[in-house]
């Protein structure tokens, strides 16, 4: 799983809000390497200080998260001051795969990743143009070691040992398209790609970002039972986008601090199947009905907002590679140890009839360790109306999906 040889960042002593790593060495040990007579105080998302506070530092990471990884690093600082050698190592041992790497949701996604201290190997993977994109990441000094893997004869070499592979692959939205517009193209994408990952690597975390969510996740599981080698608790449809607009429009709108905010969302990842519980929002917020209403279909159509924005130049590529890696970032740290990770996902589940929802679960070693049931009790009547509706279309969407699967042979 880890890395034998990759460089090691290190960061020298005085290090301020914003600063730069003094200093960069090659090493045979992937980590980076924290050297400093004050107890390291915080770490994270891309940056790594050791004396700002958490809250004024950008993060993929909610507040309560945050908070527990600050409290980790500091306790780990903490006992190694009590040694002959103050350096606290972060060991980068965690080798990623993206499948769609030249994509316009891939190459930002890419960079992002290329700046985790936890990732020791980037596999990039596409038809196409990736070999550029791996050339220019390369040049970035962060840990991981950059490789591209072009054409399907490349793919099973991409994915051999990788930990968590994520899949953009496919064709955007455009203008009048639904996410079911895309069914055709995108279900038989990722339907090669998984089995690709079931031959390969059937014990890494998979992360579906190819729309339509709802249906190309079915499919992967349908795939991987298929293959005999499906685990519900490692597969993923990332639908943290839905959380991180809910988490920026709702503190727009109420005037909080962004860090501050978290909004559960669950349901699905395409229109109506989005549902924001409002009324467990935290911090507390009183919200009217109109205002209610309003930042529910904002939430549910934030995807449709931006590809009319672009005007047919694209979709929400930007946003969707910060949301992926943030997700990434989040099972990168239930990964390396970290007990208290939570995020919202479409995952097989049980909370309630249907057999993939989107809710809050628990992060480990292993997956998936809890899904959040809670979220679904108390909810106010406009949520509770609102959940009944999506179903009707969510069960549709996942059924349509594994029809998909069950018709396609799979490649042995």
């Amino acid at each position: 799983m880890a890395a034998t040889s990759a460089s090691a960042l290190s960061i020298g002593s005085t290090i301020s809000h914003g600063s730069i790593a003094n200093q960069v060495s090659q090493s045979k040990a992937v980590g980076v390497n924290f050297n400093s007579r004050t107890h390291l105080k915080s770490f994270a998302g891309l940056k790594a200080s050791a004396s700002v506070s958490c809250e004024s530092v950008s993060s993929f990471l909610g507040k309560e998260s945050t908070a527990v990884l600050r409290h980790s690093f500091a306790r780990k600082a903490h006992n190694l001051s009590q040694t002959s050698s103050n350096v606290l190592q972060v060991k980068a041992s965690f080798k990623v795969a993206i499948l769609g790497a030249a994509g316009g949701i891939g190459q930002p996604l890419a960079l992002l990743v290329k700046m985790s201290p936890l990732v020791s190997d980037l596999h990039l993977y596409d038809i196409a143009n990736v070999k550029g994109v791996a050339a220019d990441l390369s040049h970035c000094n962060t840990p991981s070691q950059v490789r591209d893997f072009t054409g399907s004869e490349e793919l099973a070499n991409c994915l051999k040992g990788v930990d968590v592979v994520v899949i953009p692959a496919g064709v955007p939205r455009k203008p009048g398209m639904t996410r079911d517009d895309l069914f055709n193209i995108n279900a038989g994408i990722v339907k090669t790609l998984i089995e690709a990952v079931a031959d390969n690597c059937p014990d890494a975390f998979i992360h579906i970002i190819s729309n339509p969510v709802n249906s190309t996740v079915p499919i992967a599981a349908e795939v991987l039972k298929q293959k005999g080698v499906y685990n519900p608790k490692k597969l993923f449809g990332v639908t943290t986008l839905d959380v991180v607009r809910a988490n920026t429009f709702v503190a727009q709108k109420k005037n909080l601090k962004l860090i501050d905010v978290d909004v559960p969302v669950i349901g699905g990842h395409a229109g109506i199947t989005i549902l924001p519980l409002l009324s467990k929002t935290k911090p507390s917020a009183t919200f009217t009905d109109q205002e209610v209403n309003d930042l529910t279909n904002r939430i549910q159509n934030g995807g449709t907002e931006v590809v009319e924005a672009k005007a047919g130049a694209g979709s929400a590529t930007l946003s969707m590679a910060y949301a992926a890696a943030r997700f990434l970032e989040s099972s990168l740290r239930a990964l390396d140890g970290d007990s208290d990770v939570y995020e919202c996902a479409f995952v097989q589940s049980e909370v309630t009839e249907l057999p993939f929802f989107a809710s809050r679960v628990k992060l480990g070693k292993k997956g998936v360790e809890a899904v959040i049931s809670s979220d679904l009790e108390g909810l106010t009547e406009y949520e509770a109306k609102g959940l009944e509706v999506l179903k009707v279309e969510l069960k549709g969407s996942i059924e349509k999906g594994v029809a998909f699967a069950q018709k396609q042979a799979v490649t042995a």
